[in-house]
């Protein structure tokens, strides 16, 4: 018989909790988040980390860039694993992160030679990914350091992560007022949910840029792992990863996953999509549409550990990156190098390149409204 995880967490005894995550035992309910120094950048600003802890899931989170730095959850026998990839110190996460954990924005994915037309005027954006913007440009929300608000409502515990990106920042128009919250439930769920306002007509799409391995980050690919996507259509792209606005069946193609298969059963496919992203690196249009509340889109199964992820969102696209520019110059907090493969991301979003896509959904904010999205990370063996 396989356990579900509040199971097994009713059953571990608070010591042994205690002694996987180094430090004291979180009944449901969670306690106030413990702030501790994670580092200084050049400028003298100090960074902090976060720890909370709640429904048996743990989340370390750093005021730069909201990074989550940790994400501890246990398998079948009750053993605890960080199984978000990262760095165990800032000098990194500054110098050589691919986005490791992070808050992107403004907005994340990618915009085609970083420029896009609004209300008749263009801007011209922060270039960062070959002739296009990556991910909010040189200098986006995962570089900023964020003001961190702790909060204990019932039974959830959680952060508010507030930053204010000025007009004209990367090259985006209108002063935006962004916070994100982050809530562990008592059940163990990790909840983000999205707010922002701007005071002139701009674009934004946030999301989370989390590397996934439910074996734990150090233990090698999630090519094994098993993906399920509630998705009937992708968006091609082009040799620079730009979609070419057709929406295309997945039936017959290296991208269906309306049935879970495992991560790496097609990876090498030589199919054109493939190859143009060295593996997957696409966004699938999710059956739902827009929601006015999160719905389930996608299940992630590591088959060793008995690891689940369920994720839920009232966006319309999850993009799929299978690690594949992971290229083993980088070593992660187990202190395992990590190479291709090794961390997956589940990043829910409107599309990449919308505002020059005029059949996609729209990612235009203007005055006197609020931008809101929601995602909810479950958790289960």
């Amino acid at each position: 018989m396989e356990l579900n995880r509040r199971t097994v967490i009713a059953g571990a005894t608070a010591a042994g909790i205690a002694a996987g995550a180094g430090g004291t035992a979180h009944a449901a309910g969670g306690s106030r988040p413990v702030k501790e120094l994670f580092g200084s950048l050049t400028d003298g600003t100090k960074v902090h980390r976060w720890s909370l802890a709640n429904g048996g899931t743990r989340l370390k989170v750093l005021s730069y860039g909201g990074i989550v730095q940790a994400l501890e959850i246990s398998d079948r026998r009750g053993r605890y694993a960080n199984v978000s990839l990262g760095f165990d110190n800032l000098a990194d996460y500054v110098s050589s992160s691919p986005y490791f954990g992070a808050l992107v924005g403004r907005y994340g994915n990618r915009l085609d030679k970083g420029r896009f037309t609004l209300d008749g005027r263009t801007y011209q954006l922060s270039v960062n990914d070959g002739e296009n913007t990556l991910h909010g440009g040189a200098q986006g929300f995962d570089k900023r350091v964020w003001d961190v608000e702790p909060f204990v409502k019932g039974t959830d515990v959680g952060l508010y992560l507030r930053y204010t990106s000025a007009d004209g920042e990367m090259g985006f128009p209108g002063t935006l007022r962004t916070k994100v919250t982050y809530t562990l439930t008592r059940h163990g769920d990790w909840r983000i949910d999205y707010e922002a306002t701007t005071d002139r007509a701009t674009v934004v799409n946030l999301t989370s840029h989390v590397y996934w391995n439910l074996a734990g980050e150090s233990s090698g690919t999630v090519y094994d792992h098993q993906l399920a996507i509630e998705a009937s259509r992708f968006t091609p792209v082009d040799a620079g990863l730009i979609p070419t606005g057709e929406l295309a069946r997945v039936a017959g193609t290296p991208f269906d996953f309306r049935r879970a298969k495992s991560v790496g059963e097609d990876i090498r496919v030589p199919h054109q999509q493939v190859l143009y992203g060295q593996g997957l690196d696409h966004n699938w249009v999710l059956d739902k549409g827009i929601t006015s509340r999160p719905e389930h889109i996608a299940t992630l199964r590591d088959p060793s550990s008995g690891r689940t992820l369920r994720i839920a969102t009232n966006e319309p696209g999850l993009q799929f990156y299978s690690g594949n520019f992971l290229d083993g110059t980088l070593t992660g907090s187990g202190g395992s190098v990590y190479r291709q493969g090794d961390g997956l991301c589940l990043e829910t979003q409107h599309f990449p390149d919308s505002p020059n896509q005029p059949a996609f959904p729209s990612t235009v904010l203007r005055p006197g409204r609020t931008y809101r999205t929601s995602t909810v990370h479950s958790f289960d063996v």
